[in-house]
């Protein structure tokens, strides 16, 4: 079983484009979802994926598989309606070894919504970890 151990930020304002550094564009769509189970697939410049996600809170199964650019469009048809786009920043946490800010700055109907996640190893990492003041409420 595939694990993804998770905590996420709502971010008020956007870090200084020094931490940020550059980003990558990317468009996702839900192709399905229901309960607590979403499938999606997210298409950025050089790489798809197709991704399912079950489960609520810190720790929920993940699944990743790659997709080529032909398998990517042709479930993107059905995701109208569901659908955002948003530019993801990697910001390396440099005082909290091996651990990469992921912050995501949305676009279009979701434009001013910055968020930030972190992933970790375990449940005991996860809640060890003190968030820089720039991450906002978690």
């Amino acid at each position: 079983m595939t694990l993804e151990i998770e905590r996420k930020f709502l971010l008020t304002e956007l870090p200084e484009p020094s931490i940020l550094g550059t980003g990558q564009p990317m468009r996702q769509g839900y192709v399905a979802e229901q309960d607590d189970v979403a499938v999606r697939v997210r298409i950025a410049d050089a790489s798809a994926q197709l991704t399912i996600k079950a489960g609520t809170g810190l720790v929920r199964t993940e699944v990743e598989l790659q997709l080529t650019a032909d398998q990517a469009e042709s479930l993107w048809r059905h995701t109208e309606g569901r659908r955002l786009a948003k530019v993801r920043h990697r910001v390396p946490l440099g005082s909290q070894a091996g651990l990469t800010a992921e912050v995501d700055v949305y676009a279009g109907e979701l434009s001013g919504l910055v968020t930030v996640e972190v992933e970790f190893a375990s449940q005991q990492d996860a809640a060890a970890f003190v968030a820089p003041s720039w991450f906002g409420r978690e």
